[in-house]
């Protein structure tokens, strides 16, 4: 059985369209613009994934792991008084972060490196881009990182019965899901 994630890879080359074409004082809007999207569609991803295998632990475990991370983040950051880089209230941590590298620790934890190092990467982009945008201190994403890595830890375990991998295709991208009988 094969899933693509076709949505998902149709973001990304407008995304990568948009920041390779605008100019330079436009830059900082495409990188804030890329990480907000990215942030997204990493938990559409993971959510995706769960729904196209049929697995309703994981999908469970997600949820779980979803709610300990924002309930923490959100916690810290209505209790900790941090301004933003940019002026702002309530920078510790980086929400965008911790929910982005709980859905990457996910991925991984659950389907195996060959999902999760993209999504780690994608989940790094995110992080880079709050620290660039200027709505962040490279502590804010450290932490809102560990958070999500953590929350996902918590609860995801490996999913013995179906296996992701990537597609590469003459004309798609996507994950591919196998199941072993």
């Amino acid at each position: 059985m094969r899933h693509c994630i076709n949505r998902a890879n149709i973001s990304v080359v407008m995304l990568l369209f948009c920041l390779i074409f605008s100019d330079a004082a436009e830059a900082n809007d495409g990188v804030e613009t890329a990480g907000n999207i990215i942030q997204l569609v990493l938990p559409a991803s993971a959510t995706g994934l769960t729904l196209a295998s049929h697995d309703q632990e994981g999908f469970i475990q997600l949820t779980e792991s979803g709610i300990l991370t924002l309930g923490i983040t959100y916690g810290l950051k209505y209790t900790i008084s941090e301004t933003r880089p940019n002026g702002g209230q309530h920078s510790f941590p980086s929400g965008h972060s911790s929910t982005s590298f709980a859905s990457a620790e996910f991925i991984r934890e659950r389907y195996g490196w060959s999902c999760g190092i993209p999504a780690y990467l994608a989940a790094s982009f995110v992080g880079y881009s709050r620290v660039e945008s200027k709505e962040h201190y490279t502590r804010d994403v450290i932490a809102g990182a560990l958070i999500g890595i953590g929350s996902s830890l918590l609860f995801t375990s490996p999913n013995t019965q179906w296996n992701a991998h990537p597609l590469v295709g003459s004309s798609f991208y996507g994950i591919g899901l196998s199941r072993n009988w």
